[in-house]
């Protein structure tokens, strides 16, 4: 009884684990910088990777493909993971095959080998994705809104980061392998913050929900839809948008600073809008701005690219990046403990990514049929559409309905 009253409070909520908050804040943006930089980096290096490896266009597109595969299937296993090893151990586990992933990508050989690599990584992060949020949820239970923004405006600038700083490694070193290697330097500072910083699972019992009680209610797939449609339009921007450019003209290194731009914007978005919405308990107005964001860009790309090619990253950037950060936090808003919030957000982004994974290799299909992007840019000027109906049922009244869960003992 004594250590039950000292995990909970009256309300019957987990009560946060007393840590260093700031140390805690810094470990949530490190970690979260390590999210994208594997994935953003293969853009700007595709020409030297295909011409070395053997991929072409299909062949490239699942380095951006099996990745967000495998952050779809491996966040079903969050909740899973939360109850059976903790949030904390998993956390740290996955940083370590981060660095492992990057370590390995200086002796690949051949373009399968890479994608092994990349499917290495892509489990990393979803083991990240799934509980990171969860912890956030429990340890700021005040400030969701503000510290999952620093989360999503970090993962973007790592996206940032990883478009940048791989074409200029690979110059300087003329090796395309380092230019994606290096990303094993900040993984492993983050194995170390994280393994100082983030709270200890917390010994006992825990109540917990099989994935089934989730995925009976309609606000569950609802969710996943949106954010795989958004997403969708993340990864194929991320893997398309420098081989777009340069069959417009731009280098490598020009191209990569467009990712740069897009990740920059996105990050900025991601911290800002969290925090322009304040305490306004709807988010739909919002999420709508972001959405508009997004067609004005995609639009942009598809018939006038040479146009503003700045202008227009920068407003697909803020769309994609705010509503990343606000899809997150809508999520965790739907339910007030931190574990069943948690476990909803690991679900969204589970089968979102699963969702997320297809349009790339979509695209390339679209490529090869119609000889330019033209087609793929406007397939998700439609998602962008469908996204912006399907949130208008996500009224914060509807939150209570939408999902009643009853945890069991384990």
């Amino acid at each position: 009884m004594r250590n039950g009253r000292r995990r909970r409070h009256g309300t019957g909520r987990p009560r946060p684990v007393k840590v260093n908050a700031r140390w805690l804040l810094v470990a949530v943006a490190l970690i979260a910088l390590n999210l994208r930089p594997f994935i953003a980096g293969i853009g700007p290096l595709a020409a030297d990777i295909g011409r070395h490896t053997g991929l072409g266009l299909k062949g490239m597109s699942l380095l951006t493909l099996v990745p967000m595969l495998l952050m779809g299937v491996f966040a079903f296993a969050g909740p899973w993971l939360q109850t059976r090893i903790g949030a904390r151990r998993a956390v740290v586990a996955a940083l370590v095959l981060l660095v492992l992933g990057s370590v390995l990508r200086v002796f690949t050989q051949n373009g399968w080998q890479l994608v092994g690599t990349a499917a290495l990584l892509g489990l990393g992060a979803a083991v990240v994705q799934a509980l990171l949020p969860g912890i956030v949820k429990r340890q700021f239970p005040r400030h969701v809104g503000v510290v999952m923004g620093l989360y999503s405006a970090m993962l973007m600038g790592g996206g940032a980061l990883g478009a940048q700083v791989a074409p200029l490694v690979a110059a300087a070193s003329g090796n395309w392998h380092l230019g994606l290697a290096w990303m094993a330097v900040p993984a492993l500072l983050a194995v170390a913050l994280a393994a100082h910083s983030l709270p200890p699972d917390a010994p006992g019992r825990q109540d917990s929900l099989a994935v089934t009680a989730y995925l009976r209610r309609p606000r569950v797939w609802l969710l996943m839809l949106c954010f795989g449609l958004v997403n969708g339009g993340y990864s194929t921007v991320v893997a398309w948008l420098a081989p777009f450019f340069q069959e417009h003209g731009w280098s490598a290194a020009g191209s990569g600073t467009l990712l740069a731009v897009l990740a920059l914007s996105q990050a900025l978005a991601a911290l800002g809008l969290p925090m322009l919405a304040g305490r306004r308990e709807d988010r739909r107005p919002w999420l709508w701005f972001t959405l508009a964001l997004q067609a004005i860009g995609f639009a942009a790309l598809a018939l006038w690219p040479d146009a503003a090619p700045l202008a227009w990253v920068v407003l697909l950037g803020a769309g994609l990046g705010g509503c990343f950060a606000l899809s997150l936090i809508v999520a965790l808003e739907h339910l007030s403990d931190p574990g069943q919030a948690g476990a909803l957000s690991a679900l969204m982004q589970g089968g979102g990514f699963l969702i997320a994974a297809i349009p790339p290799w979509i695209i390339a299909l679209l490529r090869d049929a119609t000889g330019g992007f033209r087609a793929g840019w406007l397939m998700h000027l439609a998602c962008v559409a469908i996204v912006a109906l399907l949130y208008g049922r996500v009224a914060p009244a509807s939150y209570p309905g939408a999902i009643r869960l009853v945890p069991r003992a384990t």
